[in-house]
């Protein structure tokens, strides 16, 4: 077996192990790229998309190209990963989607053996007029948490247009993540983020969307949902900035502690420059339901699982 298909072979089982479709990334219905370090081992366009990746040093550049009025049936799949103990993995990624275009982004990102490893993304989104984009990043970090994840975003969507976030970080621990995401809207635009992480032992968690709406009509919603045990640290900051008349947005965050040692920090933070702009926030820290603990725990589980089963349906 050639090096090639070994490699190929160990990013494809990452990707399962990030919840990801395997048999996706060899069908050629579905656009699709595949980088693993700094390799390209797959790229697959399809009418209407077309998906460019090009080798770096430390990682790969991406440009992806959704046509106008393109409606993109299936979801397009995009795999990164650093299989190895060490390694460093700089993605550079561009999403050009057309006016009036409609897309799905399933993306894994995967570092199962990570003892010593740098994932740095530096992504850049455009969404046309009235383009439709949902972007579902899930991560899968192994038990080492020996991994740092710092992916930065700037996400600009024109008048009418809908983009839609999603990025979960839930199994595995987390090592070290610090993410932030910045998206300016016009007229009539939609943004909704979501973000979803547990972090355990000493997890250090960084988080901050912010959301810029620029246009008349336009709407944001930032939300996180944060669950910190054992010694692990959060701290989130969602921003909304209301800048043209009849905007509406709001931030929604929500961080669990439990454990005598985890720390947790929540920062709303809006602005309105405009007096028909109008914003809203509701913030909460706590501890996990008691009872829904002991319960568990009275069917058998230890304190552990039990948690860890309260978690999982806090995260879902």
């Amino acid at each position: 077996m050639s090096d090639y298909s070994r490699e190929f072979e160990a990013i494809v089982r990452a990707y399962e192990q990030s919840g990801g479709d395997a048999s996706a990334l060899l069908d050629r219905r579905f656009a699709s790229l595949v980088v693993s370090g700094n390799r390209v081992l797959a790229s697959n366009s399809i009418p209407g998309v077309r998906i460019e990746g090009e080798e770096t040093e430390t990682g790969a550049r991406a440009r992806v190209t959704v046509e106008p009025g393109t409606q993109v049936a299936l979801p397009v799949h995009l795999c990164f990963g650093v299989t190895p103990q060490e390694g460093l993995q700089e993605i550079i990624p561009e999403f050009e989607i057309g006016e009036g275009a409609k897309v799905r982004f399933l993306a894994h990102c995967s570092f199962p053996n990570a003892v010593n490893v740098r994932h740095l993304m530096d992504a850049k989104v455009h969404v046309g007029r009235g383009a439709k984009v949902e972007y579902s990043e899930t991560h899968f970090h192994g038990r080492e948490g020996g991994v740092e994840v710092v992916p930065k975003t700037e996400v600009k969507v024109e008048a009418g247009g809908a983009f839609r976030n999603q990025f979960r970080l839930v199994t595995g621990r987390v090592g070290r993540l610090d993410l932030d995401l910045n998206a300016y809207l016009e007229e009539r635009a939609i943004c909704d983020l979501e973000v979803k992480v547990h972090g355990r032992k000493d997890d250090e968690i960084r988080v901050k969307e912010s959301v810029y709406l620029n246009g008349a009509g336009c709407r944001g919603l930032v939300k996180s949902r944060i669950v910190v045990t054992e010694r692990a640290q959060s701290e989130v900051l969602g921003e909304i900035v209301g800048n043209a008349p009849y905007t509406r947005g709001h931030v929604d965050c929500m961080e669990i502690v439990q454990g005598d040692r985890a720390t947790a920090k929540a920062v709303p933070l809006l602005q309105v420059f405009h007096p028909t702009a109008k914003l809203t926030h509701e913030a909460a820290i706590g501890s996990l339901d008691k009872k829904q603990v002991q319960t568990l725990m009275a069917r058998g589980l230890s304190e552990d699982e039990a948690v860890d089963v309260v978690v999982r349906g806090l995260l879902k």
